[in-house]
């Protein structure tokens, strides 16, 4: 990413999210600077639909749900102006996150 002027961003954020970013941050080898640049960075290409699979491999999912929570979530997606496949990949991660988590 091409960097310009800098400018600073300092928001509170809960004890554990902040124990939990400073982890992966130190994992990475990045400053906090460059983590949090590439952490917001990563949020809206993924928000725009355009993260790309790191690895390269995807796998196609297919369900069969009911015709109205299909149009519910569709009338959804478009008032909030997400990508379906950016939507359902984050409900996935979160699940399996959070289902980890509980171990």
């Amino acid at each position: 990413m091409a960097e310009g002027k800098i400018k600073n961003l300092c928001a509170p954020i809960p004890e554990e999210l902040h124990s939990k970013v400073s982890a992966e941050r130190e994992r990475s080898g990045q400053t906090l600077s460059q983590y949090v640049t590439w952490l917001i960075t990563k949020f809206y290409e993924y928000e725009k639909g355009s993260v790309k699979m790191e690895n390269g491999e995807t796998r196609t999912l297919a369900i069969q749900i009911p015709a109205e929570l299909f149009d519910e979530l569709d009338r959804y997606l478009e008032a909030h102006k997400l990508k379906k496949k950016a939507f359902l990949t984050d409900l996935i991660r979160k699940a399996l996150d959070e289902a980890k988590a509980a171990e």
